[in-house]
């Protein structure tokens, strides 16, 4: 399938306002699409199902799926796509929004000095209502931006639409192998050679993912961390540790593991459950699915042996194996009736100071904001 019957295709769904979901993979040029012919909300039960999870932030919320019954592929290339790409300056904020996330802030930062958490994760979101009104146009323009980022455009007329760039994995396991990442602090990409993080970036990053690895433990076998890794996203920089490790499947289940990891201390804090708790009492908005999860569950890959005629005995051998790739909803945008509401968060510790975790925020909204005009 061509680029242009592709985004065709997308645009009838969303036009019918039938569900859909399209996508690329980081570092990919192969773009895929999920897509249902009638438009009932499928919910997933137990994550044995197999299509695409669209999951909210809080784990005691259903998880919706779009079957794999019908989807289209196509290799993306920028051919009649291309968009300005140039850095935006956005509108100035409200002063009062400001001093609104100032406070939740250092209520984070009092209640964490208390002694009752560690870490905790707060956010907030911005509307943007005069923006471009075509979410395909904003899910192409992501494509061109965030090419190492896991880009969606996601679809259901009784929830909303969605779109995002995401530099997350929450978990990918191939052939019994389990792979995830601890994903925390950041800073402003600069073209300088020496990067410097700071005291509260480093904390930040070794709480993460010491709480992933004990979380782990207990489900895997051969657990390994790897070296603390600069990761780009867009104009940010982050700290990144990958974790590997062998899942014995017919042992755990994938909804072992998948409760096990979300939500993650990256996007909750830690203790979770009181983190989560303090997230709900004090945000004051309903984070619905932003920093929930999404992507790929339990995917049939067809393996095939070689076709060589030197190799007839392994002609009518094939295998047929399950894959699962789901990232964290990050960096993502909701279209509302107000227009387009984009989510930011980051992450608080005793070491945090309001107004750069303001700052932080205002970077992170430029990687998303920046697409809309």
């Amino acid at each position: 399938m061509t680029d242009v019957s592709f985004f065709e295709h997308i645009t009838q769904q969303f036009d019918d306002a039938l569900p859909f979901v399209a996508y690329r993979k980081p570092n990919s040029k192969q773009l895929r699409a999920f897509y249902q012919e009638e438009n009932s909300i499928h919910y997933n039960k137990d994550f044995t199902e197999s299509g695409f999870v669209f999951a909210p932030f809080d784990n005691t919320q259903k998880s919706i799926i779009i079957p794999d019954t019908h989807s289209i592929d196509c290799n993306f290339s920028t051919v009649g796509v291309t968009h300005n790409l140039s850095e935006v300056i956005l509108p100035d904020e409200d002063t009062l929004e400001k001093e609104k996330h100032l406070e939740l802030v250092q209520k984070g930062i009092l209640k964490i000095n208390e002694g009752g958490l560690k870490k905790v994760v707060l956010s907030r979101k911005r509307t943007f209502p005069d923006t471009l009104t075509n979410p395909i146009t904003i899910f192409k323009k992501l494509l061109q931006r965030y090419t190492t980022a896991f880009v969606y455009i996601w679809y259901h007329p009784s929830i909303g639409l969605w779109l995002g760039a995401t530099p997350e994995t929450l978990l990918e396991i191939k052939n019994r192998t389990l792979y995830t990442m601890s994903l925390a602090g950041t800073q402003r990409y600069t073209q300088d050679d020496k990067i410097i993080w700071g005291a509260k970036e480093k904390e930040e990053q070794q709480l993460v993912t010491d709480t992933i690895v004990t979380r782990l433990q207990p489900l895997t076998k051969n657990l390994s961390v790897g070296a603390v890794e600069n990761h780009k996203a867009g104009n940010l920089l982050h700290l990144k540790t990958p974790i590997s490790a062998t899942l014995d499947e017919t042992e755990v289940s994938l909804k072992e593991v998948i409760n096990a990891l979300h939500p993650t201390p990256a996007v909750c804090g830690l203790p979770v459950e009181k983190a989560k708790a303090f997230i709900i009492d004090h945000e004051n908005y309903d984070r619905s699915y932003y920093t929930g999860f999404l992507g790929e569950l339990n995917l049939k890959n067809e393996t095939h042996r070689s076709t060589s005629r030197r190799n007839v005995e392994n002609l009518a051998y094939r295998s047929v194996k399950k894959g699962t790739h789901l990232f964290v909803n990050l960096r993502c945008m909701e279209q509302t009736v107000k227009g387009m509401q984009v989510y930011i968060g980051g992450g608080i510790t005793s070491a945090s100071i309001p107004e750069a975790e303001w700052e932080e925020t205002r970077h992170k909204l430029e990687t998303m904001g920046s697409v809309l005009f």
